[in-house]
């Protein structure tokens, strides 16, 4: 029954893969707006076959440039955010590579960045500002690796630099923080050792980890989406990789201790957007 199970996951998401692969292809040499749509698309369709229930607490900013700063669980992060909101992701340089992941990483409009390469910050700096400039909405998981799915680890401030490339005298990058937890796996709470089952990093295969999570049946998720903060020219980006880091921390606490209470619906109006004039 299990391989049935993946096996019909596959099938489905390859025929959805080859049904909008070309129409995205399309897109983003004339629509940037289908283009942004497209994947969200995909990643539902990808939520609906794992069983993925996503509760959005909060509010996403509707303002752009958007850089997004989320905590990093699992791959599934992908399929989580990307299924709330249309948004590209920064990506490791060598996940271009990686067979079949490359070509929906490619779909995604993902941005990919050489993480190992002392001194290339700069450049994908640059790469990052460009699609912020362009009006993308860019999620950057700020941890820059996974971890055990309860911990948040530090953030790195690196890349959050991008937002000032992307800033002038009249213009602002809104950074947002956002929290990924992942509460339940068939109607159960999760606690550590469950989250295992979710949580991938170190040296784990990417097949058996899909396939396990395939099998699950029921996943549910909480998005959470913080308090915007305004990056002008002169914002010191470790103060706001701080700030974010924070806020994550605080929103991923918050729903751990309540999530086995009724999620809390997102807000009329949007949050107020912080301001943080530190220079560095």
């Amino acid at each position: 029954m299990a391989r049935l199970r993946v096996g019909l996951v596959l099938l489905v998401l390859a025929l959805t893969t080859l049904v909008l692969l070309p129409l995205q292809l399309v897109a983003i040499r004339f629509s940037a707006s289908l283009a942004g749509r497209i994947p969200m698309w995909w990643q539902r369709v990808a939520a609906f076959c794992l069983g993925l229930k996503v509760t959005i607490q909060g509010a996403p900013a509707s303002e752009r440039p958007l850089l997004i700063l989320s905590n990093h669980v699992s791959w599934l992060d992908i399929v989580t955010l990307g299924s709330v909101l249309p948004v590209s992701f920064i990506a490791k340089s060598e996940v271009g590579t990686w067979p079949v992941v490359k070509w929906l990483a490619r779909l995604q409009r993902s941005v990919f960045i050489d993480r190992t390469r002392r001194g290339s910050a700069p450049a994908s700096n640059e790469a990052i500002a460009a699609r912020l400039v362009a009006g993308d909405a860019i999620v950057l998981f700020a941890e820059g690796t996974t971890d055990d799915g309860i911990s948040v680890l530090p953030f790195r401030s690196a890349l959050v630099g991008a937002a000032r490339h992307a800033t002038g005298p009249d213009a602002e990058v809104v950074v947002q923080p956002v929290a990924i937890v992942y509460t339940a796996l068939q109607g159960l709470a999760i606690g550590r050792q469950r989250m295992a089952d979710v949580a991938w990093h170190g040296d784990m295969d990417l097949a058996p980890h899909l396939t396990g999570l395939i099998c699950v049946g029921s996943i549910d998720a909480v998005v959470v989406f913080g308090t915007p903060i305004a990056f002008g020219p002169e914002t010191d980006r470790k103060v706001v990789a701080a700030a974010a880091e924070a806020e994550v921390r605080r929103m991923v606490r918050a729903v751990r201790a309540g999530r086995n209470r009724p999620p809390v619906p997102p807000p009329t109006a949007p949050a107020p957007i912080l301001s943080v004039t530190e220079s560095g």
